[in-house]
């Protein structure tokens, strides 16, 4: 939704339909996807399960269950192809944190930290990250702390209820608990988008690309395209 805002038409993909989804969409493994369609796209966005760096994973769960780390395997494929990408993931994540988002950047009731490798040819704008007002509302350690901000994950100990991470987060289209707790507000992708287009993305060629060139010449008057799996 934040690539649209910011311009682009979006397609998604996504090994499971999501009902809810609003844009054109593609089902299946976003692996094979990207090695098939990405080059006809202006930007592709990718954001791996982050089981794998969660903290909890990493810490109280360590153990407990394994989870495949796709970072490695997303990346690989976008520099083979030399499409310009973003890679989304949590604080743990082994990506170049060369962006980090928090909502409180864009006045939101949710933190929701996010960090963002930008790929090939393409250098992010700096954003400085704003001091936070206050905790996280909810049960910490036995202590009941009460705050400007909800959290978005999880279910009891005051943690956001759908309506809540709904308003929290700016997003309509999902009343979907899981989709909630796995998304990013739109903000984030709207400010990314917009910045990669004022970079001038689209309008001018890629180092070595000259079939890219071409591409982008005959949509220089069309919105972008970015390719957004999940």
């Amino acid at each position: 939704m934040g690539y649209w805002r910011a311009g682009f038409d979006v397609v998604g993909v996504d090994i499971v339909r999501r009902s809810s989804y609003p844009f054109p969409f593609v089902e299946g493994d976003a692996l094979d996807a990207a090695r098939e369609l990405c080059q006809d796209f202006d930007l592709v966005h990718y954001s791996p399960p982050c089981q794998a760096s969660c903290a909890l994973t990493k810490g109280t769960n360590r153990g407990r269950r394994s989870h495949i780390d796709l970072i490695p395997q997303v990346r690989q494929v976008c520099e083979w192809y030399g499409v310009p990408y973003v890679i989304e993931n949590v604080q743990g994540a082994d990506l170049r944190k060369d962006l980090l988002l928090c909502g409180e950047m864009f006045g939101l009731a949710v933190l929701r930290h996010r960090y963002f490798e930008l790929g090939l040819y393409w250098q992010p704008t700096a954003a400085p990250h704003k001091p936070h007002r206050g905790p996280v509302r909810g049960w910490r350690h036995g202590v009941w702390r009460d705050g400007p901000y909800i959290a978005a994950y999880g279910k009891g100990g005051g943690k956001g209820s759908i309506r809540e991470m709904q308003q929290a987060m700016g997003i309509t289209w999902t009343d979907v608990h899981e989709e909630l707790t796995e998304a990013i507000p739109p903000a984030y992708t709207e400010h990314i988008g917009r910045d990669f287009i004022a970079d001038g993305w689209g309008a001018r060629a890629v180092p070595n690309q000259p079939a890219r060139l071409r591409h982008l010449a005959r949509r220089e008057h069309h919105p972008a395209e970015v390719e957004v799996a999940a």
